[in-house]
């Protein structure tokens, strides 16, 4: 069983502890790659991703529905994870080299619940992608 961890030794353990003994082997095929470089890498090879929840503990909450990419990762406090390893921000993947098609969403509505920033995705309908505040595309944070 493959799995996305990348540096967090705790979560490594627990899920080769928990896959002890039943058979599946854990691989971990992107362990210990720079975050960095692997955000930039992903979206430069097609992944295209929102960010649907932010921590604003640790990431503004203004990150909520921005597209996963260029502009995102150069907006990025130094004191965030790229790939927000530590729970800074999480995403929704739309497209990528491993989709067959694209997945049409658009944004929705961003609302705080629970201590958290979460932006809405919903299915897309028609027409193209469409912001909160009426971006098309890719939305850039100001």
């Amino acid at each position: 069983m493959a799995f996305g961890d990348l540096f967090l030794q705790d979560i490594r353990a627990y899920r080769e502890e928990k896959l002890k003994d039943t058979g599946i082997t854990p691989i971990f095929p992107l362990w210990q790659i720079p975050t960095g470089r692997l955000a930039r890498k992903m979206v430069s090879e097609g992944l295209r991703a929102y960010i649907t929840c932010v921590d604003p503990k640790k990431l503004p909450g203004r990150f909520a529905g921005h597209e996963f990419g260029p502009a995102f990762l150069d907006a990025l406090p130094d004191s965030v994870d790229p790939c927000g390893e530590n729970g800074e921000f999480h995403t929704f993947a739309v497209d990528g080299p491993m989709f067959k098609k694209p997945v049409g969403i658009h944004v929705g509505e961003v609302v705080e619940r629970d201590g958290f920033i979460f932006a809405d995705l919903r299915p897309r309908e028609t027409g193209p992608e469409m912001g909160p505040a009426g971006f098309h595309g890719q939305r850039y944070i100001t």
